[in-house]
């Protein structure tokens, strides 16, 4: 795939999957996002994978289409993870990624479903945060080509 191709289908995408580690051991998890300027943006509630970026920020993303019978493209994003806190020195940030993020139904909604318990007092109750891409990766596969 193209570069071209690789940014469209990552423009185009609002769900991935995103791959962390912690301890050499693996972490995959679905999440919904938006890209923008190089960035996947995505909202979530705390939880392991913030646990796990906060401690290891190295990440990749994966997303995926598939196509009429046997056709698929995929994209895996390799980067790095920030989190945009809530503060007044990052507020610029946030809301930029707010901006990015809302321009979408729902945005918000499967970040906040968190079927776990309430957040600890001292962390703030959603994370805002960014994926720096460094690195993307591209394959696809069409009819008679497989």
């Amino acid at each position: 795939m193209s570069t071209l191709e690789r940014t469209k289908l990552l423009a185009a995408s609002r769900l991935g999957y995103l791959g962390c580690t912690q301890g050499g051991q693996p972490y995959v998890v679905p999440i919904h996002f938006a890209y923008a300027d190089h960035h996947l943006y995505a909202f979530s509630m705390p939880g392991k994978k913030v646990e796990w970026m906060r401690a290891n920020p190295l990440v990749s993303i994966l997303v995926d289409t598939r196509g009429e019978g046997r056709e698929w493209k995929s994209v895996v994003a390799d980067g790095r993870y920030e989190e945009l806190v809530d503060r007044i020195d990052r507020m610029s940030e946030r809301e930029h990624a707010w901006s990015i993020l809302s321009k979408h139904v729902d945005w918000w909604e499967p970040g906040a479903l968190k079927p776990a318990t309430p957040p600890l007092a001292d962390h703030s109750t959603h994370v805002f945060f960014r994926i720096s891409i460094e690195h993307v990766s591209g394959r696809e596969a069409k009819e008679g080509t497989i």
